[in-house]
């Protein structure tokens, strides 16, 4: 254990996973593999919904922000992770650490937002399709969006800002891949009273408004889908919503495990594991969700295929 004063803290040791030198070599082939998937997928999405002119539609405009969001927080974290994998060192400065805490946290929030927001969009679709053009107008997405991503970085400034106010003065060594807020708290001398009451209510008021928001949303869509006569309808209308219940289940099941609980019961070895699939495999998912699963993806792919490979 690096012992070290107060004032003389300028970089944090990420100790990661192993010290094991052939393992170290195999999570940096995984990792790297899944970090390349992750690149070529989301910037897939948001390269297709900008060159087809039939995914200009809400559903998609949100899809290509959840895209985006996915790739920052993926590419917040994985690169310095695949940098240590092959470095002895495997330090980060405290500047670093904040920025990298600070963009994690953001994207994340902006993530559950997203969510909330295409949940509602499919809400007005299925539950009001004569007025869905009416209600989903561009003007009210971008506003949607715009509230998303300001929210969620001043959520973000807020916590980071009372983490990084504790001192750090009896260890360097982070017991983790990243920054995150838990195994800082651990390093903290000073009294973290305060962080941990404002960090579980500020996970839930973020996490439970947006849950909130897809609940009610589900609901309204399952009783609008219980009146439907024709059975091609309940099947298309389960149909458009089936990805994004998959991201909300996989999202949501990470994020309530790993913060909504006592600090008691936090396990640094157990949450690693949780944490990579939140931060990796999650964004890695994402793309693979929506477009197996859904018929225009899949047009619009062979559309931009037969147009620039054949022609």
């Amino acid at each position: 254990m690096t012992e070290l004063n107060q004032t003389s803290i300028t970089v944090f040791l990420l100790l990661g996973f192993t010290n094991v030198s052939y393992l170290k070599t195999l999570l940096f082939v995984v990792f790297l593999g899944m970090y390349l998937v992750t690149l070529l997928g989301n910037l897939g999405i948001l390269l297709l919904i900008h060159l087809d002119p039939r995914l200009h539609t809400p559903m998609y405009f949100f899809l290509s922000h959840l895209a985006f969001v996915d790739l920052g927080c993926s590419s917040t974290i994985t690169p310095k992770t695949l940098v240590n994998f092959l470095s002895e060192k495997r330090t980060i400065s405290y500047l670093g650490c904040a920025a990298q805490l600070y963009f994690f946290v953001a994207f994340a929030c902006t993530d559950n937002f997203i969510l909330a927001a295409m949940a509602y969009d499919r809400y007005v679709a299925i539950s009001n399709p004569l007025l869905y053009p009416v209600i989903m107008t561009r003007r009210l997405c971008t506003q949607l969006v715009i509230f998303c991503y300001f929210t969620s970085f001043l959520y973000s400034l807020i916590q980071t800002g009372t983490t990084f106010r504790l001192s750090f003065c009896s260890s360097n060594e982070i017991n983790h891949f990243f920054c995150d807020f838990l195994p800082l708290l651990k390093l903290s001398c000073t009294d973290t009273h305060i962080n941990e009451v404002v960090l579980p209510f500020f996970v839930a008021s973020v996490t439970f408004s947006s849950i909130l928001v897809i609940l009610v949303s589900y609901i309204s869509i399952f009783f609008t889908i219980l009146r439907m006569r024709s059975k091609e309808g309940r099947r298309k209308a389960f149909s458009t919503c089936a990805s994004h219940l998959t991201s909300v289940t996989l999202f949501y099941g990470t994020v309530l495990f790993m913060y909504l609980r006592p600090t008691s019961s936090y396990s640094l070895e157990q949450d690693r594991i949780v944490s990579v699939f939140y931060t990796v495999v999650i964004p890695m998912l994402n793309p693979l969700i929506y477009s197996l699963r859904n018929q225009e993806v899949k047009a619009a792919v062979r559309k931009i295929i037969y147009r620039h490979v054949f022609f």
